[in-house]
C-alpha cells in the first residue's frame, strides 16, 4: 500500500522526517505478500517469503511514538532476514490520538493470530512465531511475551510465541520511567491504572513469557537504556531467558536502521538466536490455560 493511501498521521519530527526517509529509500524495491486482518487501512500486514525458509516466522512492528508510522517502513528488513530463512511479517497497528490504548495492542494481537493461523501457506511454520518491533512496536512486542489474556480471548495456545525481539522498547510508563511526557496513546482517565496496564515490566509474567532477544543502541535514548537495563534484570529475576545486544554507536533511530544491515549485524544475530530458540526445550507453563 502505498503511503499517501493511508489515513492522515501526525506530522513527524525534523528527526522522525530523516528516519522515515532514509528507511523507505533503504526499502525500495522490496515487496511482499499483503494482507488484511481486520477494517481497518492500518490493519493489514505483509509477509516476505524466503527462498529456503527455517520455518521461523518473526511479526515486526514498526515504531513511531504510537502516532505515526506504517508497515511499509520495515521492508528494508526483509531481505537480511529473508536471506537467513526468516520469514519476515511487517505489521500495522491503528495509531494515537485517534486510537488509544488498548486499540494498538488488540491490532498487534489480532495480527499474530492472523499469523498463527494463515503463515503455514506462506512457509512459515505456527509453532515457530516470534514478536518483535522497534520503540513503539517494541512495546506492543514486549507486552504481548508477557501477558497471555490476549491468547486466550483468541483461542491461540500459551505457547503461540517462542520469543520477542524488541529493538529500543518502551517498557514502562508513569513513574519511574524516566518519560518526560506522558504518551497521548494511553488516553486519560484512571492513568494510574493505565499506565500500569501498558507497562510490559509491571506485567511481566515468568509462567507465560518467552525467552528474549533485547537490542537498543548505545547512544540511544537513556530513559529507554535505563528501561532497557531494568526489563533485562526483571526477566533474569522471573527465570526467562534473556540476551541483550548493545548496538554500538547507534542512536535510537540507527538502532532501528540496524535491523536491516547487511549481512552481518543484527538480521543475522536475531536468525540465529531465533533457530536456536526455536530448538531450545523452553516453554511457556502450559497448565495456565
Amino acid at each position: 500500500m502505498k503511503l499517501d493511501h493511508y489515513p492522515p498521521q501526525e506530522p513527524l519530527s525534523p528527526l522522525g522526517a530523516a528516519y522515515q526517509d532514509r528507511i523507505l529509500k533503504l526499502g525500495e524495491g522490496v515487496s511482499g505478500h499483503e494482507a488484511a486482518y481486520g477494517d481497518d487501512p492500518y490493519q493489514t500486514l505483509t509477509v516476505f517469503r524466503p527462498e529456503r525458509p527455517t520455518g521461523d516466522v518473526l511479526v515486526f512492528f514498526h515504531g513511531g511514538g504510537w502516532t505515526s508510522g506504517y508497515k511499509e517502513w520495515m521492508y528494508f528488513m526483509a531481505p537480511p532476514l529473508t536471506a537467513q530463512g526468516v520469514t519476515l511479517v511487517s505489521a500495522g497497528y491503528r495509531l494515537a490520538p485517534k486510537h488509544v490504548f488498548p486499540a494498538g495492542l488488540d491490532d498487534a494481537a489480532d495480527a499474530v493470530a492472523w499469523v498463527w493461523r494463515k503463515i503455514a501457506s506462506e512457509g512459515g511454520d505456527p509453532k515457530r512465531i516470534f514478536v518483535g518491533g522497534h520503540s513503539a512496536g517494541g512495546h506492543y512486542a514486549a507486552l504481548l511475551a508477557v501477558t497471555d489474556e490476549w491468547r486466550k480471548a483468541r483461542a491461540l495456545p500459551a505457547d503461540v510465541l517462542r520469543g520477542c525481539l524488541p529493538v529500543s522498547g518502551v517498557y514502562r510508563f508513569g513513574e519511574g520511567s524516566g518519560l518526560s511526557v506522558r504518551p497521548r496513546f494511553l488516553g486519560t482517565g484512571n492513568e494510574e491504572r493505565t499506565d500500569a496496564a501498558a507497562s510490559p515490566l509491571l506485567r511481566l509474567d515468568g509462567a507465560v513469557t518467552p525467552p528474549f532477544l533485547m537490542a537498543y543502541g548505545s547512544r540511544d535514548f537513556p530513559h529507554l537504556v535505563a528501561q532497557g537495563q531494568q526489563m533485562e534484570a526483571a526477566l533474569r529475576a522471573a527465570g526467562v531467558p534473556v540476551q541483550v545486544q548493545i548496538l554500538e554507536g547507534c542512536d535510537h533511530f540507527e538502532a532501528s536502521v540496524a535491523c536491516g544491515e547487511h549481512p552481518a549485524g543484527w538480521p543475522a544475530l536475531a536468525a540465529t538466536w531465533m533457530r536456536q530458540t526455536a530448538a531450545s526445550p523452553h516453554s511457556v507453563d502450559t497448565r495456565r490455560t
